[in-house]
Formats: structure tokens, C-alpha cells, sequence
């Protein structure tokens, strides 16, 4: 059977130059471009690479970067603060606070107090609410669970009518993306950590996305031959052949996966880039939503 590992630094490149156009184009009318507020609290290294791998798409596409990179030991107040400024700022078209957050700052309430109509992110309650709701339209996707659907689309996999599988229930990927499987009317199983006989649920799957968490959870004889499959996780595992004492992995077993699944995300190159590029579009169309009046 054909493999194909789906290249998504390749499709991500191609959505770049897109906006990367629209941007050029918005300039040249309007003398505004995009405006992406970044905000990151403490010196994680995953988390600095993240921003700054998120700036730098920004400044490859013209977005202007507002960031923020603030001390581990921040008062909720005082970050509460930089957001309520954020809403604010008429240059400031998006604003994206990297998670996880220091154990004394309530997420919630961080994800709450950014203005719903600049959460490119796609976690404020409102854009979730209405991402679950039949006949509601979110304002923005959160991106993630949009990049395996972008990805799926571009693949020209179809959707409507197959059956799907999601290993994950997470707020910022399993459940959002199970709602975007069920409002393209596939039939959806959800698993999670409770879930009993994963690999007789995982295999019924013509559509695979796992996002758990967990390095090498699923083995190639979980999946149904012919199966394409998303890999969301990024999971750092020791190996001391590598300069950095790690390397990354998915939450699916490559190597094995490739015997039986017809195409596959690798990682970190393959979910990843496609993250970044949409979250550029969703700034992108914030600000033409904010340009032409509609917030």
C-alpha cells in the first residue's frame, strides 16, 4: 500500500506566502497591517521556543509582533493588566497567551478576559460555546484542531459519511477538533484515558487524530490499513545520541504506522508548522474583520 508522509512544513509555507500577500495587499489600502500581542510568563524552554518560532512567522509576513515576556512570579492582576491594554489597542488585531500558565494564575480567567473578537487563539468560552453549538460559527478555531482539518482538506480526504477517530479530550485540541469532525458529518469516536480496548476503537478509524499526550501510546496494529493519520502530540523522550539529550516523538508509533496507514503527519514537522499558519490566518482575518467595521 502507498505511504505518504504529509509534509506539513510544505503546506504551511504555501498558506505563509498567502497571507503573506493579503498583508501586502491590506497595507497598500489601508496603511494597517495585522497585530499579534504575545504573551509569555516565565522562562519555560518549550514555551520559548514556541513564541518565538510564533514571532518570527509574524515577522516573515508582515504581521507586526507585540510581545511580552514576563517573570514567572507575575501577580494575575498585573498580567490581567497587559491584556485589558491589549484589548485596547486598536494596532493589536489578536492576542495569544502561551499555556501552561504558573500554577497560582487561573487560566480560565485569563482566557475569559481576552476580548473574544481578538481570541486568535480560539479558547475564549464564547468561541468554544459556539465551536460546540450546532448552527453558531465561532468567531476563530482554535488553531491547532484547524491546522488537521486544514490539513485534511488540502489532503482532499473525505470527511461526510466516514468513520473518525480522536484519542484526546483536551479543551485546545481533542474536544474542539471531535466538534469539527462532527459538524463535516463524520462518525465520531472519542476516547480518552478511561476509555476500555483503545486499540478496538483506534482501529475501526479511517481517520486517526491523536492528541494525548503520550509518547508511542499507538502501535501500527491499532490502525486500520489504508487510515490517514494526525499526530498532534509532541512528546520529548531521552536519547543520548542526540546534542540535546532528547528528541521529540508523537503520540503514534512512526515506524510502525507507516506499514499500515496511507498517509500520516510526522513529527514535529507536521502538525506544528500547520499550528503557526493558523494562527496567522486567524489574525489575518481579525484584522480584516476589525478593518471593514465587522467585529
Amino acid at each position: 500500500m502507498p505511504f505518504e508522509i504529509i509534509d506539513g512544513s510544505k503546506m504551511a509555507a504555501e498558506i505563509r506566502k498567502e497571507i503573506k500577500a493579503e498583508v501586502e495587499d491590506m497595507k497598500a489600502r489601508t496603511g494597517k497591517v495585522p497585530g499579534l500581542t504575545t504573551i509569555l510568563v516565565g522562562t519555560r524552554p518549550e514555551s520559548q521556543t514556541y513564541v518565538r518560532n510564533k514571532k518570527r512567522a509574524c515577522k516573515d509576513v508582515g504581521i507586526a509582533s507585540f510581545s511580552y515576556d514576563l517573570p514567572e512570579d507575575i501577580s494575575q492582576k498585573k498580567l490581567l493588566k497587559i491584556i485589558k491594554e491589549s484589548n485596547r489597542n486598536p494596532d493589536v488585531h489578536g492576542i495569544l497567551v502561551q499555556l501552561p500558565l504558573p500554577a497560582h494564575i487561573d487560566e480560565a480567567a485569563v482566557q475569559s478576559a481576552i476580548s473574544v473578537e481578538k481570541d486568535v487563539d480560539g479558547i475564549h468560552p464564547m468561541n468554544i460555546g459556539n465551536l460546540v453549538m450546532r448552527g453558531r460559527k465561532p468567531l476563530f478555531i482554535p488553531c491547532t484542531p484547524k491546522a488537521c482539518l486544514e490539513i485534511l482538506d488540502r489532503l482532499k480526504v473525505k470527511i461526510e459519511g466516514r468513520r473518525a477517530v480522536v484519542v484526546g479530550r483536551s479543551n485546545i485540541v481533542g474536544i474542539p477538533v471531535a466538534m469539527l469532525l462532527l459538524h463535516r458529518n463524520a462518525t465520531l469516536t472519542l476516547c480518552h484515558s478511561y476509555t476500555q480496548y483503545l486499540p478496538a476503537k483506534t482501529i475501526d478509524g479511517d481517520i486517526l487524530i491523536a492528541a494525548a499526550g503520550k509518547p508511542g501510546l499507538i502501535r501500527g496494529d491499532w490502525i486500520k490499513h489504508g487510515a490517514v493519520v494526525i499526530d498532534v502530540g509532541i512528546n520529548s523522550v531521552e536519547d543520548p545520541t542526540s546534542e540535546k539529550g532528547y528528541r521529540l516523538v508523537g503520540d503514534v508509533v512512526f515506524e510502525e504506522a507507516q506499514y499500515r496507514a496511507s498517509a500520516m503527519t510526522p513529527v514535529p514537522v507536521g502538525v506544528g508548522p500547520m499550528t503557526i499558519a493558523m494562527l496567522l490566518r486567524n489574525t489575518m482575518d481579525s484584522a480584516n474583520r476589525f478593518l471593514s467595521g465587522k467585529k
